[in-house]
C-alpha cells in the first residue's frame, strides 16, 4: 500500500496542516472537502477575531511549505478573524497543495477493502476505501493507505433541548432560532436582533461573545440561559488568563451582566419551545419556568461529532464524549483542570482500525477544550507514525496557555461546585473558534 495516498477529510486549519505534515514526511497526501474553498467552516465565523494570535494558528509544516512559495508569514503578535485566517494562511494553503486538495467532494463512508466490520481476516493487509460524492452527483471511490478525519464539528451544533435532543418544539421554531453568533454587522442581521428580547442559551466563550455583542445592539434584551446552577466562574480567568483576548472577552461580559443589560437564567434546561399569541417564542424548563415574549434564540451549547460515514471502521470511542477512548480521560470536560491538556499525539487517537485517526476537532467529540494548536501537534505526530518513525511520533510536546475550562454541566449544576473553582477556570470554551472580533462583537 506504500504508492496509496493519505486521504485526509476536510480543508479546513487542521486537514491541510496534516497534509503539509505528510507531505513533508514524504507521503502523498489527498485532501477531500465537502465546501468550496479551503476553510469552509471557518468562512461561516468570518466576522469573528480570534483569541489566538498568528504565532499559535500556522502549523510549523505549513508554514515551511508555504514560504517556499514567497508567502510572507502574518505579524506574530496579531490576532487574525476568520476571514483574514482563511485568506491570509488557508486559502494560499490549499493553492500551494495544488490538485491534492478537491473541493465539492464529500465523502460519504469509509470502510477497509471488501470487508464490512464484522470481517476479521484480511483487515491489516487490505487497504482502505474512501467513498465520496461529488457537487454534480457522480459518485466515487478512493483507495488509501491511511485516512485522517479532520472533518471538525462546525456543522453539527447541539440542540437547546437540555438533555441533548431537540425541544419539543425547537425544529418547528427553527426561523427564530440560530445556532451561530450572529455577524451584526451585517445590517440584514443587525435588524433581525435590533429592539428583540433575544435569548442566549450557553455558557462557553461562543456564548460571551454573542452577550457582548447583543448588548451593544440599541434597544435589545438579552436573556442569557444557563444549565448550569449559577453564573460562577464562567467568565474565565480575567486578567489572569495566559490567553489575553479570551480573559479580556470574559471582563467584558461579566460588566455587562453587572450593568443589568443581560438578565441571567439559571439552572434553566429547555424541554420546550412554543408561540405565544402574538407569535413570540416561549421557553419552558422541565421544572415549569418559562422565559416569555423572546423574539430570537441564540443557540451557543457547543458540537457533536457526526459519525455515521464511519460506521464500517472498527473504532474505539469513549461512551461518554465520544473521544478516542486513551484521550477522553485527557481531555474529559467535567473534571478537566486548567491547561492540563495532556501532551499526546498518534498513540493516544488510534483505534482498532489500522491507519484510521480522528484529528483536530473531530477527535475530541463533545469536549470543547480544543485549541488550533492541539491539533496541528496532533498531526504531526499522526503523519511520523504513518512515515514509520515511531520515535517522532511518540514524542508529542504541547505547552497551552491556561484554557479557562475546568469542567462541563456535570461539576456546575450546583451553586457548590462553581465556588470551589479555582481563579483561572471558567466555562466550557469552543476555543477553535472562540475570540475578540471587531468592535463590539467580541467573542
Amino acid at each position: 500500500m506504500s504508492e496509496l495516498p493519505v486521504v485526509v477529510v476536510g480543508a479546513g486549519p487542521i486537514g491541510l496542516a496534516a497534509a503539509a505534515e505528510v507531505l513533508e514526511r514524504g507521503l502523498e497526501p489527498v485532501v477531500l472537502e465537502r465546501g468550496s474553498r479551503a476553510g469552509a467552516s471557518v468562512a461561516q465565523w468570518n466576522h469573528v477575531r480570534l483569541f489566538s494570535q498568528w504565532s499559535e494558528l500556522v502549523d510549523p509544516a505549513a508554514g515551511r511549505l508555504l514560504e517556499a512559495t514567497g508567502w510572507e508569514r502574518p505579524a506574530a503578535e496579531d490576532y487574525p478573524t476568520g476571514q483574514e485566517w482563511v485568506a491570509c494562511y488557508l486559502a494560499p494553503l490549499a493553492a500551494a497543495f495544488g490538485e491534492r486538495v478537491r473541493f465539492g467532494t464529500e465523502v460519504v463512508g469509509v470502510a477497509r477493502r471488501g470487508r464490512d466490520r464484522v470481517v476479521d481476516h484480511g483487515r491489516d493487509t487490505e487497504p482502505l476505501t474512501v467513498h465520496v460524492r461529488h457537487a454534480d452527483g457522480r459518485e466515487e471511490l478512493i483507495t488509501a493507505r491511511a485516512v485522517i478525519d479532520a472533518s471538525g464539528t462546525w456543522t453539527n451544533p447541539n440542540p437547546l433541548g437540555g438533555d441533548g435532543l431537540s425541544a419539543l418544539g425547537e425544529r418547528a421554531a427553527a426561523d427564530r432560532i440560530t445556532y451561530r453568533v450572529p455577524d451584526l454587522g451585517d445590517p440584514v442581521v443587525r435588524e433581525r436582533f435590533a429592539g428583540r428580547h433575544v435569548a442566549v442559551a450557553g455558557s462557553g466563550h461562543s456564548a460571551l461573545t454573542a452577550l457582548v455583542a447583543l448588548t451593544a445592539v440599541e434597544g435589545t434584551r438579552v436573556s442569557w440561559i444557563l444549565r448550569r446552577g449559577s453564573v460562577g466562574a464562567t467568565f474565565g480567568g480575567g486578567e489572569a488568563d495566559q490567553l489575553p483576548a479570551r480573559g479580556a472577552l470574559g471582563l467584558r461580559a461579566k460588566e455587562a451582566v453587572d450593568a443589568g443589560l443581560v438578565q441571567v437564567v439559571s439552572g434553566f434546561r429547555t424541554e420546550a419551545v412554543a408561540r405565544d399569541e402574538q407569535g413570540r417564542l416561549v421557553l419552558r424548563s422541565g421544572d415549569g419556568r418559562t422565559v416569555e415574549a423572546v423574539d430570537e434564540v441564540v443557540v451557543v451549547t457547543g458540537f457533536r461529532p457526526e459519525l455515521s460515514w464511519l460506521s464500517e471502521l472498527r473504532l474505539e470511542l469513549d461512551a461518554t464524549l465520544q473521544a478516542p477512548v486513551a484521550l477522553a480521560p485527557l481531555i474529559d470536560p467535567n473534571v478537566h483542570s486548567c491547561g492540563t491538556v495532556y501532551p499526546h499525539g498518534a498513540k493516544e487517537l488510534a483505534h482498532p482500525e489500522p491507519n484510521v485517526y480522528l484529528a483536530g476537532m473531530k477527535s475530541y467529540g463533545r469536549a470543547p477544550t480544543f485549541l488550533a494548536m492541539t491539533g496541528y501537534e496532533q498531526v504531526r505526530s499522526i503523519a511520523a507514525a504513518l512515515a514509520g518513525d515511531h520515535e517522532a511520533a511518540g514524542r508529542v510536546e504541547l505547552v497551552l496557555a491556561e484554557t479557562g475550562v475546568c469542567g462541563g454541566a456535570g461539576l456546575f449544576d450546583e451553586p457548590a461546585a462553581d465556588a470551589s473553582s479555582g481563579g483561572c477556570c471558567g466555562g466550557s470554551a469552543d476555543p477553535e473558534l472562540i475570540s475578540l472580533s471587531a468592535p463590539s462583537t467580541d467573542r
